[in-house]
C-alpha cells in the first residue's frame, strides 16, 4: 500500500468513526423528549453519563483500527502531515466540521500520548472559517408578530408539540401574554418585528426550554419559555425569561450539559453567542454537551489571549490547598490546578483518588453548584510568562507533573476551572451586612443542593467555595467528595467524661454534623449567622433524611432561574 493510499484510507476511517460517534450522540440527545414526557428522570441522568462516556469509546475504536492498519510509530512526520491534509479535504461542507477536527485531535493525541501538539499534525487552529448565518434557516424558526401576541403564542405551541397534554394551556398562554406586556412597554411592542426560536428544544433535569429572542430594529432581548411537568405528567409553562442575566445563569458553568438535538452545532452556538455576548463560544459548546470541542475552542481562545497580553502566571489568591497547586493569569478568567506530588498526613488519599473524584463530578448532575472542570495533558505555557515565584513553587510541589524545555513549561496533567472569588476572601473583604448574609445563605444552599444531588462535599471549609459575579456560591474542591451512601452521619456522644471522644470508636466513614459549625467558617459572627440560616446542616437527622432521599433514587428539581419569575400555579411547588 502506498503512502498516499494509506493516508487517504486512515483519514477516511477517522471521519467514519466521528460520524458514527455523532449519530450515537444525537440518538441519545433525541431521546430527551421522551424521557421528559414520561418523567424518566433517573434515565435522564444515565443518558447524560452515557453521552459523556461515548466520546472516549469512539476514540478508542478509531485508534484500535488505525493500529490494525498501520505501524504508526514507523511513519515519519510527512505521513501524519499528509494525513491531516487528506482529512481536511473530507471536511469540506461537513455540518460538524469543527467537532470532527477535535475528534481528529483526540485520535492523534491518543496515538502519540499528546506529544505532537503541533498544527502540522493536529488542528491547533481551525481548517476553515465558519460563516455564521449561512445555515441559520436550519436551526431557527421565525414567528410573525404583526398580528397579536396571543396568536403568536398559538403558532409557537403549534410548531413545538409534545406527546403529553398541557395542564392548562389557555392559562399558560394568558400568563405568557401578560408577562410579555409587562416586560415590554407599548412602544417596544410596536417595534417588535420578529420572534426567533431555536428549533431544538433544550432539555436538562426536569425542564425543557424554548430558547430564542425578540427582534426589534435597534435591540434584541432573550425570549425563553421554561417548561416543566406536574406529577400527572402534564405540561405547563413555568416562566418567561427575557433578562440576559437569567439566561446566563441557565447556561452557567456549574450546570450539567443540555440535551439539544441539532445537526448544525456551530450555527446554534453562533445564535446563542448573539444572545449571550459575554459567554465565550467554548462555554456554549460545553453547555451543549460538546465538552471535548469546548476544550479545543478554549485552547484557541487561550492562545489568542496570550498573544494580546503580557502579564505573568502567578499563584492564585487565597489559602494554599493541601492537594492542588492552583495558579492563574490575572488577565484571564480561569484557574489552573495541578495535583501535588505529596499530600500531608491528614489527607489519606492518593493521586488516583483525586482523579476519580473529579471524574465523579463530571458524571454527576452539578445542579448549578459544582464548577465544571476540564482535563488537559501536556498543556504548554511560555516559560517567559511564568513568574519566578510560581516557577519555584511548582518545582517544589509538582515536579513530577511538569517538564521544562528551552522556552516552555509543559504541564503533564492539568485541570482548568472558571475563576471565582474564594468565599473566604470575599467574606474577609465584604463589609455590607446584607451581602454577607446573602453569601452565607448561598453557602448553606450550595451544600444542601449538592447533597440532594447525591454528593457529600467532604471538606466544607469556606475556602473551598467561590462566589460568582451574580452572587452565587459554587463548590470547586473535589478531593474529598463521595456519594452520600458512603458516609455514616452520627451524633456526638453525650457524656460528662472529658475523655469520652478519645475512647469513642470512630470509623473512617463516620461524620459528626454537630462539628460542622466549628470549621465551615472561622469567625464567630459568621458561625452564628450560618447556624441561624442553616442550622439543620449541623443535625445528623437532616443528613440522614437526605440519605434516604438519595437512596430511593429520587431526582430533585433544581430550577436555575429567579423564583420570582415563575408563574403561579394553584397548590404547586416544584422548586428545590
Amino acid at each position: 500500500m502506498s503512502t498516499a493510499v494509506s493516508t487517504k484510507q486512515v483519514a477516511y476511517q477517522i471521519i467514519h468513526h466521528f460520524d458514527k460517534n455523532y449519530r450515537w450522540f444525537s440518538r441519545i440527545t433525541r431521546g430527551a423528549q421522551e424521557r421528559f414526557e414520561k418523567g424518566l428522570w433517573k434515565q435522564s441522568l444515565d443518558a447524560s453519563k452515557e453521552r459523556i462516556t461515548l466520546y472516549d469509546l469512539s476514540v478508542s475504536d478509531a485508534v484500535a483500527e488505525i493500529y490494525h492498519q498501520v505501524t504508526v510509530h514507523q511513519k515519519n512526520d510527512h505521513f501524519w502531515h499528509e494525513m491531516k491534509m487528506r482529512f481536511s479535504r473530507l471536511l469540506a461542507g461537513h455540518p460538524q466540521f469543527e467537532l470532527a477536527e477535535t475528534f481528529y485531535n483526540s485520535v492523534i493525541g491518543r496515538i502519540f500520548r499528546h506529544q505532537k501538539i503541533d498544527d502540522r499534525f493536529m488542528y491547533i487552529y481551525p481548517s476553515q472559517c465558519f460563516l455564521a448565518g449561512k445555515d441559520r434557516h436550519h436551526v431557527v424558526n421565525s414567528f410573525d408578530t404583526t398580528t397579536t401576541v396571543a396568536k403568536m403564542y398559538d403558532t409557537i405551541f403549534t410548531v413545538y408539540r409534545f406527546n403529553i397534554p398541557f395542564e392548562d394551556l389557555p392559562r399558560d398562554k394568558l400568563q405568557l401574554e401578560k408577562a410579555l406586556r409587562k416586560r415590554l412597554d407599548r412602544k417596544q411592542l410596536a417595534r417588535v418585528h420578529t420572534v426567533e426560536l431555536l428549533k431544538p428544544v433544550f432539555y436538562r433535569g426536569k425542564a425543557a426550554y424554548l430558547i430564542g429572542r425578540i427582534c426589534m430594529p435597534d435591540e434584541t432581548l432573550p425570549f425563553v419559555l421554561a417548561l416543566q411537568t406536574n406529577e400527572k405528567q402534564q405540561l405547563f409553562v413555568d416562566a418567561l425569561l427575557t433578562d440576559r442575566k437569567d439566561l446566563s445563569v441557565i447556561f452557567g458553568f456549574a450546570r450539567s450539559y443540555f440535551m439539544a438535538d441539532t445537526q448544525n452545532p456551530a450555527e446554534v452556538v453562533a445564535f446563542l453567542h448573539e444572545l449571550l455576548p459575554n459567554k465565550k463560544s467554548f462555554e456554549l459548546y460545553m453547555a451543549l454537551g460538546h465538552f471535548k470541542h469546548g476544550k479545543t475552542d478554549f485552547y484557541r481562545n487561550f492562545l489568542d489571549h496570550l498573544s494580546h497580553s503580557n502579564d505573568e502566571f502567578e499563584a492564585a489568591p487565597g489559602i494554599r490547598g493541601l492537594v492542588m497547586m492552583v495558579f492563574h493569569l490575572p488577565s484571564y478568567g480561569v484557574v489552573f490546578k495541578i495535583i501535588k506530588d505529596e499530600f500531608p498526613e491528614s489527607k489519606k488519599i492518593t493521586r488516583d483518588h483525586v482523579k476519580d473524584c473529579y471524574r465523579l463530578v463530571k458524571m454527576s448532575d452539578r445542579v448549578g453548584r459544582m464548577a465544571d472542570t476540564h482535563e488537559y495533558m501536556n498543556f504548554r505555557i511560555p516559560l517567559s510568562r511564568v513568574s519566578p515565584a510560581l516557577f519555584e513553587e511548582l518545582r517544589q510541589t509538582c515536579s513530577s507533573s511538569i517538564l521544562v524545555t528551552e522556552d516552555e513549561l509543559v504541564i503533564r496533567h492539568l485541570y482548568i476551572e472558571r475563576k471565582m472569588t474564594p468565599l473566604n476572601i470575599y467574606l474577609d473583604e465584604e463589609t455590607a451586612p446584607e451581602k454577607i448574609e446573602h453569601a452565607l445563605n448561598e453557602l448553606g444552599l450550595c451544600i444542601k443542593q449538592i447533597a440532594k444531588a447525591n454528593i457529600f462535599p467532604g471538606d466544607m471549609l469556606h475556602k473551598n467555595f467561590g462566589i460568582t459575579r451574580h452572587g452565587r456560591v459554587i463548590f470547586y474542591d473535589y478531593d474529598e467528595i463521595c456519594l452520600m451512601s458512603e458516609r455514616n452521619f452520627r451524633e456526638l456522644p453525650k457524656s460528662d467524661d472529658p475523655f469520652a471522644m478519645d475512647t469513642l470508636s470512630v470509623a473512617p466513614n463516620d461524620v459528626f454534623p454537630e462539628q460542622f459549625e466549628h470549621f465551615i467558617v472561622g469567625k464567630m459572627h459568621l458561625k452564628r449567622l450560618l447556624k441561624k440560616l442553616h442550622g439543620d446542616l449541623m443535625s445528623p437527622a437532616y443528613w440522614k433524611q437526605i440519605q434516604a432521599v438519595t437512596a430511593r433514587g429520587d431526582v430533585q428539581n433544581f430550577t436555575p432561574y429567579n423564583e420570582a419569575m415563575r408563574f403561579p400555579r394553584e397548590g404547586s411547588d416544584t422548586s428545590v
